[in-house]
This record gives C-alpha cells, structure tokens and sequence, in this order.
C-alpha cells in the first residue's frame, strides 16, 4: 500500500499469532497516539491467526511494560475472522507467518490488499523486517518489540493522518 492510498484509513485491525503479546501492544501503542493527538474516527482492535488465548488479557509481561510507558493493555484476545476484512480497512500482520494466514483466509483478492506487514512502517533505518515474537524471551525482548511499535504505529499514524 502506497502512502496514497493510506491516507484516511482509519479502521485498523494489528495482527499476531496468539494475540497475547505483539498485536495487543501495537493496538495500545496507537490508541495511545490517536488520544494524544484528539483525533477522531479511528477504530482499532487486534487479533491472533490463532484460537490459543481466546478471552484472556494479553501476556502480562507484556502488560507490566507497556504499562511502564503509561500504556494500560485491557484488550480481551480473540482469533482473526473473515468478518475482519469487512470492518477494517487495513490488517497488520506482525511477521511473515501472520501475513501468509492473513492471506489465507482472506475472502477475495481486494480484501488481501488490505493486508500490509507492521514492518513497512519502521523507519528505514531500523534493521527488523518484522516484529519478533517476545513470548520466549527476557525483558529486552518486550522491550524491543514497544520500541518497534512505537515507532511503526507512529509512522502508521503520519500516514493516514497526513493532509
């Protein structure tokens, strides 16, 4: 998706496996940055490609960071469904697993041009290609992946924001 065609979008859906961990904070993170800047008309949410959390509050390691950065995560996981592609007009998968399920499931060949990579809002100085899963690591592993969001849900913001 070219910054054209982003421009406007505001019904964004953030995409993981498990919807514990990466795509819970990308939607705090950007709740987050639309409050600060008393923008309207945004709805955001998140999903896993998985059913394995469904009903739970995200990791709470992931809560005790983001809350560190005055970001309080209460969103409830729940799995992607093919409804999503109806009620958001972007679906940002985390890494490459979370894009091929995305696109898997997609019901038509325009709802998978709604379907874009988190990394395509890094700066191009960042050296990720996608959002690592912090589920198996320490501290800097939670830590790296709100530093990524921030950064990605800004840029993500500037875009469709953008006059």
């Amino acid at each position: 998706m070219n910054d054209d065609e982003l421009k406007g979008m505001r019904r964004i859906l953030f995409v993981c496996l498990g919807n514990i961990c990466r795509s819970p904070a990308a939607e705090g993170i950007m709740r987050d940055i639309v409050d600060a800047s008393d923008a309207e008309g945004f709805t955001i949410d998140s999903a896993g490609t998985g059913r394995y959390h469904i009903g739970q509050l995200p990791d709470h390691r992931m809560r005790v960071h983001a809350r560190r950065r005055g970001i309080e995560l209460e969103h409830r996981c729940r799995q992607v469904s093919t409804s999503d592609f109806n009620d958001f007009d972007i679906i940002i998968g985390m890494d490459a697993n979370n894009i091929a399920d995305l696109h898997a499931i997609a019901p038509s060949p325009d709802d998978e041009r709604k379907i874009v990579a988190m990394s395509d809002f890094f700066n191009k100085s960042t050296r990720f290609d996608h959002v690592p899963d912090p589920y198996y690591e320490g501290a800097e592993g939670f830590e790296l992946v709100l530093d990524l969001l921030q950064e990605g849900c800004q840029n993500l913001f500037d875009a469709v924001t953008r006059k």
